[in-house]
């Protein structure tokens, strides 16, 4: 099926694209990768009156280290995010996430920027950025605000953003000195997450001090599972209670994990739970 008309404008400038956004409303909709919108267009699910394409919008597209932050522009792809050393070395959850969504032509199109605003409950950033506590830099003509992740999705393919506005960058704290795993179970290589687990452990003196595990795919948005985390705390790596303490209560904080053509409800907690103990045995078994 093809789109409904619309008309397309190229921004060279941010100022430019907010100017537009502005002006616009809910009538425009803003293309980056456009591995979300164009299928959406494609079945009439969404009608935008106007296109805003942000491709030729360098500052967008950075990735860099601010203040203890690893910050990323709205345009970044995955596959940059994939195979950039400062993420491996500064952010390597996200680079593990990064690197098991689609496939290497979805991976070079689509944005970390675009995948944040579409909201989809089980995007794979989802647990990696609830873990820890990434912000959105939310942009409009009035100035900029930062967002907690875990505030800024409000539920299923919603946001905070304001129809005027448009996310300009993601942040996530370093944590290049933790130990950390992402697992994720998808019916396909490639697809959307059943489930997904993004596990970060701080070690000290032998002994875990700090634990964060997000949960992808198993509720109406993705979330941090703190009580999971504090099941944790106190054990030693390689701990096997610990880690079935901690599976146990991420199958009670997937309370309201979704049924739909691919997992039921169960399933999906089911799965959670296994992926909890899987993530935590790659990143601290030999620790």
């Amino acid at each position: 099926m093809y789109p409904a008309g619309f008309k397309l404008y190229r921004p060279a400038s941010l100022e430019e694209a907010l100017k537009l956004l502005d002006g616009f409303g809910e009538e425009a909709k803003i293309l980056a990768g456009g591995q979300s919108l164009i299928p959406l267009m494609r079945l009439r699910l969404v009608k935008p009156s106007y296109i805003i394409y942000l491709g030729g919008i360098d500052e967008l597209r950075t990735i860099a280290v601010d203040d203890g932050m690893v910050s990323l522009g709205a345009l970044t792809t995955h596959r940059e995010i994939a195979e950039s050393r400062v993420v491996a070395e500064e952010a390597p959850l996200l680079r593990e996430a990064a690197s098991v969504i689609g496939d290497v032509q979805i991976r070079s199109m689509g944005t970390i920027g675009g995948s944040v605003a579409h909201a989809d409950p089980a995007m794979d950033y989802g647990a990696v950025l609830a873990a820890m506590d990434g912000e959105v830099v939310v942009a409009s003509v009035k100035g900029v605000r930062i967002v907690r992740f875990e505030d800024f999705i409000l539920g299923p393919f919603t946001t905070r953003l304001e129809p005027s506005e448009m996310i300009v960058k993601i942040r996530i704290p370093r944590h290049g000195n933790w130990l950390t795993a992402y697992e994720k179970f998808a019916v396909r290589p490639g697809d959307l997450a059943v489930a997904g687990i993004a596990v970060a452990i701080r070690l000290e003196d032998g002994i875990i001090a700090e634990a964060r595990i997000g949960v992808t795919g198993a509720g109406e948005k993705p979330f941090r599972a703190y009580n999971a985390e504090e099941a944790l705390v106190g054990a030693e790596p390689g701990d096997a209670e610990a880690y079935k303490r901690a599976a146990d209560e991420v199958y009670k904080e997937c309370r309201d994990a979704p049924s739909d053509e691919r997992a039921s409800s169960w399933y999906r907690r089911e799965i959670a739970k296994s992926l909890t103990v899987k993530a935590l045995r790659r990143a601290l078994d030999g620790a």
